[in-house]
């Protein structure tokens, strides 16, 4: 099978990029396929071929795609579209990953497949209409909280803030499940190879708020943990330009259905991740 990962120099597209052992992949990073060029898209589909594409590239800075709607539109709805015409014109199957920001986070319980999107940013919009845009034979991975040791995410930036001495501040009112990235690029290179058509929410399991884990960081980190402190979204100073869902937390009803196991708990990789980088 010949691969093609499109994204890979994100932290998702880095991990794939070794679960396809006995497969041709091929990487391609930003200077590889500028997505607000759809002949850029389809000179790269036409010339690698491949029977799956798995698209990890998207505009995630979520507070600039408020100033930015056009751009995050272009690279989060659009070049979906581009990648999952092109897909269906060389007969590759398309995984494009989303997001829990589809969801407007007041539910009362983890969110599932069949649950109505009500997205409240601009991401949460382009990333939507991506997912109506990648079709429906395509596999639509929705994921949240993301870390990895590739920069830019939640884990590092705490990481870097606890070796300053000022106190680190972190909401204790938005919840998700923290997912890390190795283990969710195992799940999506399954789900490609099968086929999978539709939607499936994948991350670790367990849910926690921002300050929580923020302070499991600090602790399995060796730090104190009491440097991190709790302050509500409504306190953060100044507000953020997107808003986020409160309650982020996915669940899948999808997973147990095509005989996959859900990822195990956030806890085990954060703990073998923290120990890598020591």
């Amino acid at each position: 099978m010949r691969v093609l990962v499109v994204g890979a120099g994100g932290q998702v597209g880095t991990e794939l990029l070794s679960c396809f052992p006995d497969d041709d992949v091929i990487a391609a990073r930003r200077s590889d396929a500028d997505l607000t060029d759809p002949v850029a898209i389809w000179h790269l589909i036409d010339i690698s071929r491949p029977d799956l594409i798995v698209n990890c590239a998207a505009f995630t800075a979520v507070d600039r795609c408020e100033a930015e709607s056009n751009l995050a539109m272009t690279i989060n709805a659009t070049a979906v579209g581009v990648l999952a015409d092109a897909a269906s014109d060389v007969g590759a199957h398309l995984v494009t990953l989303s997001t829990d920001y589809v969801f407007d986070g007041t539910k009362d319980g983890p969110y599932l497949e069949s649950d109505a999107p009500n997205p409240q940013s601009t991401y949460g919009r382009s990333k939507l209409a991506g997912e109506f845009l990648a079709g429906a034979s395509a596999t639509v991975v929705r994921t949240s909280w993301v870390c990895s040791n590739t920069p830019p995410n939640m884990l590092l930036t705490v990481l870097r803030l606890l070796e300053g001495e000022e106190p680190l501040r972190f909401v204790d009112d938005q919840f998700g499940s923290p997912t890390f990235a190795a283990d969710l690029a195992r799940t999506v290179a399954d789900l490609g190879g099968r086929r999978h058509a539709g939607i499936v929410h994948v991350t670790n399991q367990g849910s926690v708020s921002w300050f929580e884990f923020a302070r499991e960081i600090a602790r399995l980190a060796g730090h104190d943990p009491s440097q991190v402190e709790a302050i509500k979204t409504s306190d953060l100073d100044p507000p953020r330009a997107a808003p986020r869902p409160m309650n982020s937390v996915l669940a899948s009803e999808v997973l147990q259905h095509v005989d996959i196991t859900p990822m195990r708990h956030y806890r085990d990789p954060l703990h073998e991740l923290l120990a890598s980088m020591t």
